[in-house]
C-alpha cells in the first residue's frame, strides 16, 4: 500500500472513530441501555420530555457508563458481598427478635448501598425518583417477607409459634393496612410523620423497660414461668418441641376464613380498585368472622395460657393503623404487644410476629410486583436472599441461647435508638444519633 492511500484511510478511520464517539456520547441514546426494563425506559423517557426534570435526569444518568442499579448507566452498582453479609445481620436480627428487619433492610439499600442519595438526585416528583424508591420499598419487603418465611417455619417444627395468635392479629391488621391509608391520606407532614414515628417507637421500648421491672414482670407471672422452664430445657439440652405449644382450643378454620377474607379486601382495593364497597364488605366481613372465633387456649412448657381471640383482632387492627400511618412494617410494634398485652414470653414473641409480617408481605409484594410492575435488581436481590435464608437459620437456633431478659434488653435498645434518632430529625431538623 502506497503512503498516500495508508494516510488516506488512516484519516478515514480517524473520522469515522469521532463520528462515533459522538454519537455514543448522544444524551438521548445513552440515558437508557439494554439491560433496562420498558417500564425503566418510559420512565427516564418521561422525566425528559419534562422541562422540570430533564436536566436532573441527564445529570443524574451518566451516559456511557457502566449499568448499575436497575440498568441506569453511572448508577450504583452494590456490592455483592456486601449485600450477602448485611441480608445475613438483617434476616438473623428479624428472626431472633421479630422486628426490625424492615428498617434494617431499608438502612442497607438506602444509606449502605447508597441507593436513597442517589434516588434523591433526580428531584421529587420525577418518575425515575419514584420507581428507583418503590424498588428500594418492595426489596425490603422481598428480605422481610423470605425472613418470614424460613422463621414461622422453623419456629413452627421448634414449637415456638402460637398460631392462633398470628392469625387473628393478620386479621385485624392486613384489612387496616390499607383502610387506613385509604381514610387518612395527606393528613400530616413529613417532619411531623418522622417525628411522631420516632416517639412511638420510644414509648413501646418504654412499656418493655417496665416489664423489667419486678412490678412489671409481677403480672407475667406465666410468662416468667414458662421463660424459665424453656431456659432450664435449654441448658438439659432437651428438645423443644416436645414441649412447645401445644392448643387445647382453638377454632382455626374461623381464624384462615377471616385471613383470606382480609387478604381478598387488600387485593381487590390494590388490583382492581372499584368499586371500592366491595373491598369494604370484605374487610368487615373478616373482621366480624375474627369476632366470632371466641377462646383460645394452648400450653407452653406445661404453662396454660389463654385469651379472648378478638383482642388480637383488635390489636392487628390499631398495629396496622399505625404502621401504615408510618409507612413502615408492622413487627416492631407486634413485639410489646405479643409481650405487654398477650403476657407471651420472647421465646414465643418471635415466632408469631414473624408470621404476621409473613402474611401482610405476601400481599404487600403481590401488590406492588403484580399489580403496579415495580422493578427489582433480582441478581442483587438473589444474594441478598441467600443472605436472608442464612440469617434466618440461624437466629431461631442462637435465641433460644439467649435469656428472655436479653431479648427484652435487644430490644429496648434498638427502640430507644431508633426513637431518639427519628424524633430528633422530625422536631429538632437534625439527627442527634448517626
Amino acid at each position: 500500500m502506497s503512503r498516500k492511500k495508508f494516510l488516506m484511510w488512516t484519516f478515514v478511520l480517524l473520522l469515522l472513530s469521532v463520528m462515533s464517539l459522538a454519537f455514543a456520547q448522544s444524551p438521548a441514546s445513552d440515558l437508557t441501555t439494554p439491560q433496562m426494563s420498558e417500564k425503566m425506559k418510559n420512565a427516564i423517557n418521561k422525566s425528559l420530555e419534562t422541562e422540570q426534570f430533564a436536566e436532573k435526569t441527564k445529570t443524574a444518568i451518566k451516559a456511557g457508563e457502566e449499568p448499575g442499579y436497575l440498568g441506569i448507566p453511572g448508577a450504583p452498582s452494590p456490592n455483592l458481598i456486601l449485600g450477602l453479609l448485611w441480608a445475613i445481620w438483617v434476616g438473623w436480627l428479624f428472626s431472633t427478635i421479630g422486628a426490625f428487619g424492615g428498617m434494617m433492610a431499608g438502612i442497607g439499600h438506602i444509606t449502605v448501598f447508597g441507593l436513597g442519595p442517589y434516588a434523591k438526585t433526580f428531584g421529587s416528583g420525577n418518575p425515575v425518583n419514584k420507581l428507583v424508591v418503590d424498588s428500594i420499598r418492595v426489596s425490603n419487603q422481598w428480605l422481610v417477607g423470605f425472613s418470614g418465611l424460613v422463621s414461622s417455619i422453623n419456629y413452627f417444627k421448634m414449637g415456638r409459634l402460637v398460631l392462633p395468635i398470628a392469625l387473628c392479629l393478620a386479621i385485624g391488621g392486613v384489612g387496616g393496612s390499607w383502610l387506613i391509608p385509604e381514610l387518612t391520606a395527606g393528613k400530616i407532614s413529613f417532619k411531623a410523620y418522622i417525628g411522631y414515628f420516632g416517639i412511638i417507637v420510644m414509648v413501646l421500648g418504654f412499656f418493655l423497660l417496665y416489664d423489667l421491672t419486678p412490678k412489671g414482670s409481677a403480672s407475667k407471672k406465666e410468662a416468667k414461668a414458662a421463660a424459665a422452664a424453656f431456659e432450664k430445657s435449654v441448658k438439659e439440652k432437651k428438645d423443644s418441641a416436645e414441649m412447645g405449644v401445644k392448643l387445647i382450643e382453638a377454632n382455626q378454620k374461623f381464624m384462615w376464613i377471616g385471613v383470606a377474607l382480609v387478604v381478598a379486601s387488600a387485593l381487590w382495593i390494590n388490583l382492581i380498585g372499584s368499586p371500592k364497597i366491595v373491598a369494604y364488605i370484605l374487610v368487615f366481613a373478616g373482621w366480624i368472622v375474627g369476632f366470632m372465633i371466641g377462646t383460645v387456649r394452648f400450653t407452653f412448657y406445661g404453662v396454660e395460657f389463654k385469651f379472648r381471640a378478638f383482642i388480637p383482632v383488635i390489636g392487628g387492627i390499631f398495629i396496622a393503623a399505625i404502621a401504615a400511618f408510618l409507612g413502615i412494617g408492622g413487627g416492631f410494634l407486634f413485639v410489646p404487644f405479643l409481650t405487654s398485652v398477650a403476657g407471651l414470653p420472647m421465646f414465643l414473641v418471635a415466632g408469631t410476629s414473624t408470621f404476621c409480617v409473613l402474611i401482610g408481605m405476601i400481599v404487600s409484594i403481590f401488590t406492588y410486583m403484580v399489580g403496579k410492575g415495580i422493578l427489582v435488581s433480582w441478581g442483587f436481590i438473589g444474594m441478598e436472599l441467600i443472605g436472608i435464608f442464612i440469617g434466618s437459620m440461624i437466629g431461631p437456633r442462637t435465641s433460644k441461647y439467649l435469656p428472655d431478659k436479653a431479648l427484652k434488653i435487644l430490644f429496648i435498645l434498638l427502640a430507644f435508638y431508633v426513637g431518639i434518632r427519628y424524633a430528633s430529625q422530625g422536631f429538632l431538623g437534625y439527627k442527634i444519633l448517626p
